[in-house]
């Protein structure tokens, strides 16, 4: 494995843990300060919408410019966003870090610094071990997530000690500006590298049509994801179950090590079924499963349904990610990365506002039933319309 490619897991790795507590802790220290759902709905909406925003700024400067360097400004995002969020409490203020920071109300494969990794890691890797190398690189991640899914319970613990609340919880928003810090040394060994067509006049080309419906299509998809972002979903089981803070880090590790372990299974898969079959026959159970929950009186019920979807959900994303790259020629990889990347923040910054008004209906449980819905709407559009577009290593002999 190259140097730079380890360099790159670890410091999504790096990334995951600070996320993986981030998206638990930012409910309950949201809620300690006095907001309510709805109120920390917009922060989420906030959040996603900032990201989208730098996202986009992102894709149309890099084909530019230094992704090396990018990486480290963006590292160095995540430590100003750590110092901030602790700061400040009035609600205007506190949408405004969410705007302008890196704090993800959601793990996964998203963020300012997601397109520019996958082109770095695309970079010199051969179509037959392009989905290998991006499963590994969503394995590293949901791991430390789930680790960073246990580091959340230590709120808890310091008040048991005789730390204060909020004390506890702004510690952890410190830690993870920390962690902003280690990313950036990681970077900063990285060598220098330009996009792979620095003279393109547009970062999108001859594939700009598969993209813009690609784009579409993710955009369905992040919209009803946007519903249950982590955050709010922890937010659901606080409030329908009475979930304690060490309870739900508990459940989200399980749900985070689930996660980890389906994306080598979903590479090995996609080499039998097809990058597009994978993305499809292993979302829809996962949405089946979230639809059930939502009517589950049972706690235990419950979280068993949703670790089970936990091992299914996410295993469209190395698919996804591969595919993407697969079907745009080399110069547009960092574009088309950041163009699919970019729709789908957008839509589902438009979502958590609307679950945070949901969960406080009579059926709290209508964010996760909209979502399980509108996903298998996605599933199907998506089959429809590229099951024939085939990557470079399903094609046939020409």
């Amino acid at each position: 494995m190259r140097s730079d490619v380890r360099l790159l897991y670890a410091a999504r790795g790096v990334r995951g843990f600070g996320d993986g507590f981030a998206v638990i802790i930012l409910p309950a220290y949201l809620s300690a300060i006095g907001l309510g759902p709805v109120e920390i709905g917009l922060v989420a909406t906030a959040a996603l919408l900032g990201s989208s925003m730098l996202t986009l700024a992102v894709g149309f400067f890099a084909p530019r410019h230094d992704l090396r360097t990018l990486l480290i400004a963006g590292a160095g995002l995540m430590v100003a966003t750590g110092i901030a969020f602790p700061n400040v409490e009035h609600i205007a203020f506190i949408l405004m870090v969410a705007f302008v920071g890196t704090i993800n109300p959601n793990t996964g494969d998203s963020g300012i610094l997601v397109p520019l990794e996958h082109a770095m890691l695309t970079k010199g890797v051969s179509d037959s071990e392009r989905t290998r190398t991006f499963a590994r690189y969503s394995l590293t991640g949901a791991l430390a997530s789930a680790a960073g899914a246990l580091a959340a319970a230590t709120p808890d613990l310091l008040t048991a000690a005789g730390t204060p609340r909020l004390t506890a919880f702004q510690a952890m928003f410190y830690a993870y500006a920390a962690l902003g810090l280690v990313g950036a040394a990681l970077y900063r060994r990285l060598p220098h590298a330009q996009a792979e067509d620095r003279q393109a006049t547009t970062p999108l080309g001859p594939s700009r049509w598969i993209v813009y419906k690609l784009a579409a299509l993710f955009s369905l998809d992040s919209f009803a994801g946007g519903l249950i972002v982590q955050s709010l979903l922890a937010l659901w089981l606080f409030e329908r179950f009475d979930l304690s803070l060490s309870a739900a880090s508990l459940f989200f590790f399980w749900s985070s090590t689930l996660t980890a372990f389906s994306y080598p299974i979903a590479a090995w898969l996609s080499k039998r079924i097809g990058l597009v079959n994978t993305m499809v026959f292993t979302h829809i159970p996962s949405s089946i499963l979230l639809i059930a929950a939502a009517f589950s009186t049972d706690l235990y019920l419950t979280l068993a349904l949703l670790l089970i979807r936990s091992a299914l959900s996410q295993m469209d994303v190395p698919a996804r990610s591969s595919y993407v790259m697969a079907v745009v020629t080399p110069a547009e990889r960092t574009a088309a990365a950041s163009v699919t990347a970019v729709p789908r923040s957008l839509a589902s910054s438009l979502s958590p506002a609307l679950a945070g008004a949901l969960l406080a209906t009579s059926f709290s449980g209508l964010p996760l039933v909209i979502c399980g819905v509108l996903k298998i709407a996605y599933d199907v559009a998506l089959l429809y319309s590229f099951r024939h577009v085939k990557p470079p290593e399903e094609a046939g002999p020409s």
